[in-house]
């Protein structure tokens, strides 16, 4: 980068530095988030492929999970990257619809050429798509449906349903989708007039061996350990639960001392003592009528000696969330003082019981009252099918958090892309400038949605969606959509396919602002390097570690 003055040339930029600027920098960076967004594009809907992920020491993850991909990929592109973080911002959001997202990005820019090829100016595109994306608010806020929850209670299982669709492990989708209303219904709470679920409550442990359909609901907690002794019982009913946040044995202290005796006899006082120490704390423990001890720190020999010596089953070295969710499905109080301990601390269960599962054991805590926090128990026979599993009962899980909270749906099987296509040209059509067009490219984008679910189900793209125009041109027809199954053109509000309102606002919402941020960009500079030094805080060169272009910028076709 140089810089005339008086005729003689400035150097800004390193030697040997790039700089992509004005239209080329706009064509490599819409080019490489398309190319992104046609990676995941064969992934979408109940018929989408899978992709298979393999890393460099040859670990392997098969999924059609958009956020899981784009989390995956080793992306090296900085408008790529930024893609990535739209989905990810996605899927923090509201849990699902990443894929849908990053393909109506990707249209979105793929269609902006166009007009910059017709010497519109990015700002003027951007100005469009936020007055679209306005009037797509309104039109999804007139075409959801409320939904009483209390008593609509089959419409959660069923945008579960939906959500398990598109996923490897549809076969199963009914068992999955109870186990996802009955799990958030469980742990749901009451805020400011909201049903909020928090899914960090929903425990979900992997087992390899049987089937998806052998996986349950748990109605209290799972511990991935074991009793810490054998002579203690291995299952007992009326469980009266003990949370300790301290160990059942004398810790070192934390900094150093010496014991020094004269006398054995005063060494065996000093083991006496210790072990009467401990005698009491069990003590406690019976006193306040606990017979399950769970401590997040050690149990040591002589404190497992009197557990089993008064029946009661202790679990060491149990993780902090572990424990925070185990008071909240027994209603138990972590206790930090042994002394503290009463009968209120104790919390309930009809078993605690141990059991070997696959290859490990591991403890059920099971028939809590009223627990909020529960375990879902998932079995399959191949890890890679238990990891997509887990992905996507994360999502159905999500899916059913999102109606709990908003209480709207819209109708899927691209019934509501079609409609918000058909009311955005409406729209278009009463501007006079040239915004109409910007806005005719979002219709036309968010449109894509059912062609690819068309393509993606083996059906011809265009046939489908002119018939869907046609149908949607008529009054009372705006639930129609793309059965994939069969091809057909059918209500899908009959058919049961839901989706969140947040879910869909929130694609379109991302989709814009991924599409409007990288159209701004006009100009790609070497930036310096932060070296270890300058983490560190520590004083730097004002032209050190200047580099070049981030990998992929250099000119060439960019790749992801």
């Amino acid at each position: 980068m140089m810089s005339r003055l008086t005729g003689k040339p400035v150097l800004i930029l390193k030697e040997g530095s790039k700089r992509i600027s004005e239209q080329d920098a706009l064509r490599v960076n819409i080019s490489a988030a398309r190319t992104l967004a046609n990676a995941v594009k064969s992934t979408l809907g109940p018929k989408g492929m899978d992709k298979m992920l393999v890393d460099r020491l040859g670990g392997i993850i098969i999924t059609n999970d958009g956020a899981t991909i784009l989390e995956e990929m080793d992306v090296q592109h900085p408008a790529a990257k930024m893609m990535v973080e739209i989905a990810r911002a996605q899927d923090d959001e509201v849990g699902d619809g990443t894929t849908t997202a990053v393909i109506i990005a990707g249209e979105l820019l793929r269609r902006a050429e166009f007009l910059l090829d017709l010497k519109l100016h990015p700002t003027t595109i951007i100005r469009g798509f936020k007055k679209g994306l306005e009037k797509v608010k309104e039109i999804l806020e007139s075409l959801s449906i409320n939904v009483d929850i209390d008593k609509d209670t089959q419409i959660l299982k069923q945008a579960a349903m939906t959500s398990l669709n598109s996923k490897s492990i549809s076969g199963v989708k009914e068992l999955f989708a109870d186990i996802c209303f009955n799990a958030a219904n469980q742990v749901k709470e009451l805020r400011s007039n909201k049903n909020f679920v928090d899914i960090e409550r929903i425990q979900i442990i992997k087992r390899q061996g049987k089937s998806l359909s052998d996986s349950k609901l748990i109605d209290g907690i799972i511990i991935e350990d074991q009793i810490v002794h054998p002579l203690m019982p291995k299952k007992i009913e009326d469980a009266r639960i003990c949370i300790l946040d301290l160990p059942l044995e004398l810790e070192k202290t934390k900094f150093d001392a010496e014991l020094r005796f004269t006398d054995p006899l005063e060494m065996k006082k000093y083991h006496i003592e210790e072990e009467e120490i401990l005698k009491h704390y069990v003590q406690k423990i019976k006193e306040s009528n606990a017979n399950v001890v769970f401590s997040k720190k050690g149990i040591n020999d002589i404190s497992q000696h009197y557990l089993v010596s008064n029946n009661i089953i202790g679990i060491r070295r149990i993780k902090k969330k572990a424990m925070e969710k185990l008071a909240k499905a027994t209603g138990a109080r972590i206790v930090s003082n042994i002394e503290d301990l009463t009968e209120d601390d104790i919390g309930q269960a009809r078993i605690v019981e141990e059991q070997l599962i696959g290859n490990k054991k591991i403890i059920f805590i099971k028939g809590c009252k009223n627990p909020k926090a529960v375990s879902i128990l998932l079995r399959g026979g191949v890890d890679n099918l238990l990891d997509e599993a887990e992905r996507a009962l994360n999502d159905a899980l999500c899916v059913v958090r999102d109606i709990l909270f908003e209480n709207k749906i819209v109708i899927g099987g691209g019934a509501i892309e079609v409609e918000i296509a058909k009311l955005l040209r409406e729209f278009a059509s009463s501007i006079g400038d040239k915004e109409q067009l910007t806005i005719e490219i979002l219709a036309d984008s968010i449109e894509m949605i059912p062609k690819i679910l068309a393509q993606n189900a083996g059906f011809d793209p265009i046939d489908k969606i002119l018939q869907l125009r046609s149908i949607h041109s008529q009054e009372n027809n705006k639930y129609y959509g793309i059965n994939v199954f069969n091809g057909k053109i059918e209500d899908m509000k009959e058919n049961g396919v839901i989706e969140p309102y947040s879910v869909k606002m929130q694609e379109i919402k991302s989709a814009v602002e991924a599409a409007s941020m990288i159209l701004r960009i006009d100009d790609v500079v070497a930036a310096k390097l932060i070296s270890p030094e300058a983490k560190a805080g520590m004083p730097t060169g004002p032209l050190s570690g200047m580099g070049g272009m981030p990998p992929g910028m250099g000119g060439m076709p960019p790749g992801i």
